[in-house]
């Protein structure tokens, strides 16, 4: 007896599932390829770190890193999309990077805090990341040796400077060499994920204070509790049921807790920068910033008007002007400057000069390459 005849449809959906396997090898086929380029890439990374240890070279050159990437922005032709292209490559370079010996990079951890989230988003994922109890200690430690760089906060949108950062700087001798925009979203989250089992909110101060009218609206008369992070934020709530925490998702995860509200910070905008703190100075790539710190005489009639002229003469923008108090000096400030541009070029060099003759004490903090705002897991 004869064989009934494929229907059409059969015979469609036959050949659609063999397109389907022809396109799914032809990936596989790509994917091979990527990795053995990877592998061939770590190969190469292995004969420069060689090289830079011959001539006591610095791991880290984000000048260079940030040119791999413009330059990739720059060549592709689609569709891959552009966004992807800094991620991706964040994390060829980190996984590269880690088959080199000595970098180090200190974060005021623990795991789970924004410093942290920063330091990922900076440095991938398989950075030798160091956690330290205070911002103090991340300046110490990259201050001694015992790691190549740290990662601080200094301003946040909502809250403004993080004084403790300023203040660390001024007893250090250390240089910015990177700085990344992290924006920013807090969770509430307890044990219960029960709002009305909450009879006290724990975070850092910062996280409070960009949470601050969400928390007069919603947990009226709850107590407020400072601790030293938001991992420990976090922590302390795994332990109690009627502690709440304000920390980031991973935080969340990290300790089993159950989220009350998300993204309760009051501006949807709020972002932390941070600094990169090292021992070198980066190369200029075009779109930089540099710091310093200057004090004046108190004495001097238009003191600070003196400060700045020379860099409004060379057409220099500053971006922010901030003051701390010099310990044991009543009413007298250190003034932290960010303005465009890097420090070799002529006109920042010209200003620089001008403003070290006027100013009582100067020193410049570093030139570094301009962040792009990240979003991190928050």
């Amino acid at each position: 007896m004869a064989e009934p005849e494929q229907s059409n449809s059969e015979s469609g959906a036959s050949d659609a599932d063999s397109e389907l396997t022809r396109l799914r090898e032809e990936i596989d086929a790509v994917d091979r390829a990527i990795l053995e380029q990877l592998n061939q890439r770590a190969k190469w990374v292995l004969e420069v770190g060689r090289h830079k240890q011959s001539r006591g070279a610095s791991v880290y050159e984000e000048a260079r890193e940030k040119r791999i990437v413009s330059g990739l922005v720059e060549s592709n032709p689609g569709p891959f999309p552009n966004d992807g292209l800094a991620p991706v490559f964040r994390e060829i370079i980190s996984a590269t990077r880690s088959l080199e010996d000595g970098l180090s990079i200190a974060y005021m951890g623990p795991e789970g805090t924004f410093s942290h989230e920063a330091a990922n988003l900076k440095f991938g994922r398989l950075a030798a990341l160091e956690p330290l109890p205070s911002i103090g200690d991340v300046f110490a430690a990259v201050e001694r040796g015992a790691a190549n760089l740290g990662i601080v906060p200094v301003e946040n949108t909502t809250e403004g400077v993080v004084t403790r950062t300023l203040d660390a700087f001024a007893d250090s001798d250390v240089l910015i060499c990177g700085e990344v925009l992290l924006r920013i979203s807090n969770h509430l989250a307890s044990r219960s994920g029960r709002i009305e089992d909450v009879q006290r909110v724990a975070s850092n101060p910062q996280p409070l204070a960009q949470c601050r009218h969400w928390l007069d609206r919603n947990t009226p008369g709850v107590e407020l509790l400072e601790t030293a992070s938001t991992t420990a934020a976090a922590q302390l709530a795994a332990k109690d049921g009627s502690v709440a925490a304000i920390c980031s998702a991973s935080a969340v995860e990290r300790n089993g807790l159950r989220t009350i509200e998300a993204s309760i910070e009051d501006r949807r905008d709020n972002t932390t920068r941070f600094l990169v703190i090292g021992k070198q100075l980066p190369e200029p790539t075009g779109n930089d910033l540099t710091s310093a710190v200057f004090t004046i005489r108190k004495d001097v009639p238009g003191g600070l008007h003196l400060l700045l002229q020379p860099f409004a003469d060379e057409g220099i923008n500053l971006t922010t002007i901030q003051l701390r108090p010099i310990r044991g000096k009543p009413w007298e400030y250190l003034f932290f400057l960010d303005l465009e541009g890097h420090r070799q070029e002529p006109r920042v060099e010209r200003a620089l000069s001008l403003v070290a003759k006027i100013a009582h004490s100067h020193r410049v903090l570093g030139s570094f390459p301009r962040a792009d705002v990240e979003r991190g897991r928050g």
